[in-house]
């Protein structure tokens, strides 16, 4: 075999490489997200169900969650703060 197909053969597998670390951070960022969100979600719907009986709710819409998911516990914390500053 000639040198000129190896040099060809290993910059399309370094292309390839590149191509496809480039496609899959996104994905990657997408995934987590997704898992923060439900993590969230699952944090949230807790909460609502513990406290729920004292009154005390949370709404759970995509800010909501994604507070809950991204930030986890200080999160929680701060969505129970603002709830009751604002709400009384």
């Amino acid at each position: 075999m000639e040198w000129k197909y190896i040099i060809i053969g290993l910059t399309g597998l370094f292309g390839l490489y590149l191509v496809g670390t480039v496609l899959f951070h996104p994905l990657r960022f997408i995934i987590r997200l997704s898992a923060w969100a439900l993590l969230g979600g699952a944090f949230l719907a807790v909460i609502n169900a513990v406290f729920g009986q004292f009154g005390f709710h949370i709404a759970i819409n995509p800010v909501t969650i994604l507070t809950a998911g991204i930030l986890q516990l200080p999160g929680i914390v701060l969505l129970v703060l603002v709830n009751c500053l604002l709400i009384g």
